[in-house]
Protein backbone atom coordinates (compact mmCIF):
# COMPACT_ATOMS: atom_id res chain seq x y z
CA UNK A 1 0.00 0.00 0.00
CA UNK A 2 1.40 3.38 -1.03
CA UNK A 3 2.10 5.79 1.82
CA UNK A 4 0.23 9.10 1.52
CA UNK A 5 2.01 12.44 1.36
CA UNK A 6 0.54 13.29 4.76
CA UNK A 7 2.10 10.18 6.29
CA UNK A 8 5.48 10.76 4.61
CA UNK A 9 5.66 14.28 6.01
CA UNK A 10 4.42 13.12 9.41
CA UNK A 11 7.26 10.57 9.53
CA UNK A 12 9.82 13.29 8.77
CA UNK A 13 8.40 15.59 11.44
CA UNK A 14 8.72 12.78 13.99
CA UNK A 15 12.25 12.05 12.78
CA UNK A 16 13.15 15.71 13.32
CA UNK A 17 11.79 15.47 16.87
CA UNK A 18 13.83 12.28 17.47
CA UNK A 19 17.06 13.88 16.24
CA UNK A 20 16.50 17.04 18.27
CA UNK A 21 15.89 14.90 21.34
CA UNK A 22 19.10 12.94 20.73
CA UNK A 23 21.00 16.23 20.36
CA UNK A 24 19.52 17.67 23.59
CA UNK A 25 17.52 20.42 21.92
CA UNK A 26 14.82 22.42 23.67
CA UNK A 27 11.80 20.26 24.63
CA UNK A 28 9.45 22.95 23.30
CA UNK A 29 10.77 22.47 19.77
CA UNK A 30 10.63 18.70 20.11
CA UNK A 31 6.99 18.75 21.25
CA UNK A 32 6.04 21.17 18.48
CA UNK A 33 7.23 18.79 15.75
CA UNK A 34 5.58 15.78 17.39
CA UNK A 35 2.26 17.60 17.69
CA UNK A 36 2.45 18.72 14.07
CA UNK A 37 3.17 15.11 13.06
CA UNK A 38 0.10 13.95 14.98
CA UNK A 39 -2.03 16.56 13.20
CA UNK A 40 -0.92 15.37 9.76
CA UNK A 41 -1.22 11.69 10.58
CA UNK A 42 -4.93 12.10 11.38
CA UNK A 43 -5.74 14.70 8.70
CA UNK A 44 -8.21 13.49 6.08
CA UNK A 45 -7.44 16.20 3.48
CA UNK A 46 -4.39 15.70 1.26
CA UNK A 47 -1.69 18.21 2.21
CA UNK A 48 -0.60 18.74 -1.39
CA UNK A 49 -4.13 19.58 -2.51
CA UNK A 50 -4.64 21.84 0.50
CA UNK A 51 -1.49 23.79 -0.39
CA UNK A 52 -2.71 24.22 -3.97
CA UNK A 53 -6.08 25.53 -2.77
CA UNK A 54 -5.14 27.61 0.24
CA UNK A 55 -1.35 27.94 0.36
CA UNK A 56 0.45 27.96 3.69
CA UNK A 57 -2.39 29.89 5.33
CA UNK A 58 -4.47 26.74 5.03
CA UNK A 59 -1.84 24.80 6.96
CA UNK A 60 -1.50 27.46 9.65
CA UNK A 61 -5.25 27.19 10.28
CA UNK A 62 -4.73 23.56 11.34
CA UNK A 63 -4.05 22.65 14.99
CA UNK A 64 -0.37 22.64 16.02
CA UNK A 65 0.90 24.07 12.69
CA UNK A 66 2.68 27.43 13.01
CA UNK A 67 4.26 29.58 10.31
CA UNK A 68 7.66 27.90 10.41
CA UNK A 69 6.37 24.34 10.38
CA UNK A 70 3.91 25.27 7.62
CA UNK A 71 6.86 26.49 5.52
CA UNK A 72 8.70 23.23 6.18
CA UNK A 73 5.66 21.18 5.15
CA UNK A 74 5.37 23.23 1.96
CA UNK A 75 9.05 22.58 1.21
CA UNK A 76 8.61 18.83 1.71
CA UNK A 77 5.46 18.74 -0.42
CA UNK A 78 7.17 20.66 -3.24
CA UNK A 79 10.61 19.03 -3.27
CA UNK A 80 10.35 15.80 -1.28
CA UNK A 81 13.20 17.08 0.90
CA UNK A 82 13.50 19.12 4.10
CA UNK A 83 16.72 21.08 4.43
CA UNK A 84 16.50 21.43 8.22
CA UNK A 85 16.17 17.68 8.68
CA UNK A 86 18.88 16.88 6.13
CA UNK A 87 21.20 19.34 7.88
CA UNK A 88 20.85 17.57 11.24
CA UNK A 89 21.11 14.16 9.55
CA UNK A 90 24.37 15.30 7.99
CA UNK A 91 22.96 14.67 4.51
CA UNK A 92 22.18 18.20 3.36
CA UNK A 93 23.21 19.07 -0.20
CA UNK A 94 22.04 22.65 -0.87
CA UNK A 95 23.49 22.65 -4.39
CA UNK A 96 21.17 19.78 -5.32
CA UNK A 97 18.23 21.35 -3.46
CA UNK A 98 18.51 24.70 -5.25
CA UNK A 99 18.38 22.95 -8.62
CA UNK A 100 14.74 22.13 -7.84
CA UNK A 101 14.03 25.80 -8.59
CA UNK A 102 13.39 26.46 -12.31
CA UNK A 103 16.18 28.62 -13.72
CA UNK A 104 18.89 27.40 -11.34
CA UNK A 105 21.47 24.99 -12.76
CA UNK A 106 24.42 23.31 -11.01
CA UNK A 107 26.88 26.20 -11.45
CA UNK A 108 24.49 28.89 -10.28
CA UNK A 109 23.34 26.74 -7.34
CA UNK A 110 26.96 26.32 -6.28
CA UNK A 111 27.67 30.06 -6.53
CA UNK A 112 24.59 30.94 -4.49
CA UNK A 113 25.51 28.47 -1.78
CA UNK A 114 29.20 29.38 -1.60
CA UNK A 115 28.78 33.17 -1.91
CA UNK A 116 25.80 33.62 0.42
CA UNK A 117 26.08 30.56 2.70
CA UNK A 118 22.43 29.67 2.12
CA UNK A 119 21.10 26.13 2.41
CA UNK A 120 17.29 26.29 2.38
CA UNK A 121 14.65 27.45 -0.09
CA UNK A 122 13.29 29.79 2.57
CA UNK A 123 16.70 31.44 2.94
CA UNK A 124 17.04 31.63 -0.85
CA UNK A 125 13.65 33.32 -1.10
CA UNK A 126 14.64 35.87 1.55
CA UNK A 127 17.86 36.64 -0.37
CA UNK A 128 15.83 37.12 -3.56
CA UNK A 129 13.94 39.97 -1.89
CA UNK A 130 16.48 41.65 0.38
CA UNK A 131 19.07 42.34 -2.33
CA UNK A 132 21.71 39.74 -1.46
CA UNK A 133 21.00 37.62 -4.52
CA UNK A 134 22.05 40.57 -6.69
CA UNK A 135 25.60 40.08 -5.36
CA UNK A 136 25.89 36.66 -7.05
CA UNK A 137 27.53 36.67 -10.48
CA UNK A 138 24.96 36.13 -13.23
CA UNK A 139 21.96 37.30 -11.22
CA UNK A 140 20.24 40.23 -12.93
CA UNK A 141 16.92 41.87 -12.09
CA UNK A 142 14.91 39.85 -14.64
CA UNK A 143 16.36 36.54 -13.48
CA UNK A 144 15.74 37.37 -9.82
CA UNK A 145 12.14 38.30 -10.60
CA UNK A 146 11.67 34.91 -12.25
CA UNK A 147 13.18 33.16 -9.24
CA UNK A 148 10.87 35.06 -6.89
CA UNK A 149 7.88 33.74 -8.82
CA UNK A 150 9.28 30.20 -8.96
CA UNK A 151 10.03 30.13 -5.22
CA UNK A 152 6.58 31.49 -4.38
CA UNK A 153 5.07 28.66 -6.40
CA UNK A 154 7.36 26.01 -4.89
CA UNK A 155 6.67 27.19 -1.37
CA UNK A 156 2.93 27.53 -2.05
CA UNK A 157 2.39 31.17 -1.19
CA UNK A 158 1.17 34.28 -3.02
CA UNK A 159 3.86 36.14 -4.93
CA UNK A 160 5.40 38.74 -2.64
CA UNK A 161 6.03 42.39 -3.35
CA UNK A 162 9.47 43.99 -3.38
CA UNK A 163 8.62 45.42 0.06
CA UNK A 164 9.06 41.92 1.50
CA UNK A 165 10.65 42.07 4.96
CA UNK A 166 12.62 39.00 6.16
CA UNK A 167 12.39 37.58 9.65
CA UNK A 168 13.93 40.02 12.14
CA UNK A 169 16.86 38.29 13.76
CA UNK A 170 18.67 38.47 17.08
CA UNK A 171 21.11 41.26 17.88
CA UNK A 172 24.74 40.86 16.86
CA UNK A 173 25.64 40.78 20.55
CA UNK A 174 23.45 37.70 21.03
CA UNK A 175 24.69 36.06 17.83
CA UNK A 176 28.31 36.59 18.89
CA UNK A 177 27.48 35.13 22.30
CA UNK A 178 26.03 31.99 20.67
CA UNK A 179 29.18 31.76 18.54
CA UNK A 180 31.37 32.05 21.66
CA UNK A 181 29.41 29.34 23.49
CA UNK A 182 29.59 27.05 20.44
CA UNK A 183 33.36 27.41 20.09
CA UNK A 184 33.96 26.94 23.83
CA UNK A 185 31.80 23.82 24.02
CA UNK A 186 33.41 22.44 20.87
CA UNK A 187 36.89 22.80 22.36
CA UNK A 188 35.67 21.20 25.59
CA UNK A 189 34.21 18.26 23.66
CA UNK A 190 30.74 18.84 25.12
CA UNK A 191 28.68 18.79 21.90
CA UNK A 192 27.16 15.89 19.93
CA UNK A 193 28.88 15.18 16.61
CA UNK A 194 27.32 14.33 13.25
CA UNK A 195 28.93 12.79 10.18
CA UNK A 196 28.16 15.01 7.18
CA UNK A 197 28.01 13.21 3.86
CA UNK A 198 29.50 16.11 1.89
CA UNK A 199 33.33 16.27 1.80
CA UNK A 200 33.52 13.36 4.26
CA UNK A 201 34.22 10.14 2.32
CA UNK A 202 35.30 8.28 5.47
CA UNK A 203 31.98 9.03 7.19
CA UNK A 204 33.68 10.48 10.27
CA UNK A 205 31.47 12.15 12.89
CA UNK A 206 33.37 15.43 13.21
CA UNK A 207 30.78 18.23 12.98
CA UNK A 208 29.68 19.55 16.42
CA UNK A 209 26.08 20.73 16.78
CA UNK A 210 24.78 23.14 19.42
CA UNK A 211 21.11 23.62 20.31
CA UNK A 212 20.45 26.46 22.74
CA UNK A 213 17.64 28.72 23.89
CA UNK A 214 18.27 32.33 24.85
CA UNK A 215 15.51 34.85 25.43
CA UNK A 216 12.82 34.50 22.76
CA UNK A 217 15.09 32.62 20.36
CA UNK A 218 16.00 29.00 19.76
CA UNK A 219 19.44 28.50 18.17
CA UNK A 220 21.26 25.77 16.28
CA UNK A 221 24.94 26.36 15.52
CA UNK A 222 27.49 24.33 13.56
CA UNK A 223 30.66 24.82 11.55
CA UNK A 224 30.19 25.61 7.87
CA UNK A 225 30.63 22.52 5.68
CA UNK A 226 30.49 24.34 2.34
CA UNK A 227 32.86 23.84 -0.56
CA UNK A 228 34.15 27.39 -0.02
CA UNK A 229 34.90 26.73 3.64
CA UNK A 230 36.90 23.64 2.67
CA UNK A 231 38.76 25.47 -0.12
CA UNK A 232 39.84 28.24 2.28
CA UNK A 233 40.47 25.86 5.21
CA UNK A 234 37.78 27.59 7.29
CA UNK A 235 35.78 24.54 8.40
CA UNK A 236 36.96 25.16 11.98
CA UNK A 237 36.37 28.91 11.82
CA UNK A 238 33.15 29.74 9.98
CA UNK A 239 30.12 29.07 12.19
CA UNK A 240 26.58 29.10 10.82
CA UNK A 241 24.01 30.12 13.43
CA UNK A 242 20.38 29.24 12.67
CA UNK A 243 17.73 30.99 14.74
CA UNK A 244 14.07 30.20 15.24
CA UNK A 245 11.30 32.38 16.65
CA UNK A 246 8.25 31.22 18.60
CA UNK A 247 6.58 30.23 15.31
CA UNK A 248 9.59 28.05 14.33
CA UNK A 249 10.44 30.36 11.44
CA UNK A 250 14.12 30.05 10.56
CA UNK A 251 16.80 32.60 9.77
CA UNK A 252 20.57 32.26 9.63
CA UNK A 253 23.84 34.15 9.85
CA UNK A 254 27.46 33.12 9.32
CA UNK A 255 30.08 34.24 11.86
CA UNK A 256 33.75 34.37 10.91
CA UNK A 257 37.10 35.68 12.07
CA UNK A 258 37.69 38.94 10.19
CA UNK A 259 40.85 38.94 8.07
CA UNK A 260 41.20 42.65 7.31
CA UNK A 261 40.08 46.14 8.29
CA UNK A 262 39.36 47.59 11.74
CA UNK A 263 37.85 44.32 12.99
CA UNK A 264 40.91 42.25 12.05
CA UNK A 265 41.05 39.13 14.21
CA UNK A 266 37.58 39.69 15.68
CA UNK A 267 34.56 37.45 15.30
CA UNK A 268 32.03 39.19 13.02
CA UNK A 269 28.59 38.45 11.67
CA UNK A 270 28.83 38.48 7.86
CA UNK A 271 26.61 41.23 6.43
CA UNK A 272 26.39 43.01 9.80
CA UNK A 273 29.97 44.21 10.16
CA UNK A 274 29.01 47.79 11.06
CA UNK A 275 26.75 46.57 13.88
CA UNK A 276 29.59 44.34 15.09
CA UNK A 277 31.96 47.32 15.12
CA UNK A 278 29.44 49.29 17.19
CA UNK A 279 28.94 46.34 19.53
CA UNK A 280 32.66 46.02 20.22
CA UNK A 281 32.96 49.78 20.76
CA UNK A 282 30.00 49.84 23.16
CA UNK A 283 31.45 46.94 25.15
CA UNK A 284 34.82 48.69 25.40
CA UNK A 285 36.62 46.15 23.23
CA UNK A 286 38.77 48.14 20.82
Amino acid sequence: MEISLNQKISVKLNEMADILEQQSANPFRIRAYRRAADTLSTLEDDIGQMLERKGQEGLIALPNIGKGIAASIAEMAATGRWAQLDRLRGSLDPVHLFQAVPGIGPDLARRIHDDLHLDTLEALETAAYDGRLEEVHGMGARRISGLQASLSSLLARPRMRRSYVPLDGPSVALLLDIDRIYLEKTVAGELPLIAPRRFNPAGIAWLPVLHLEKGEWHFTAMYSNTARAHQLDKTRDWVVVYFYDQHHQEGQHTIVTETHGPLLGRRVVRGREEACRDNYADSGQR
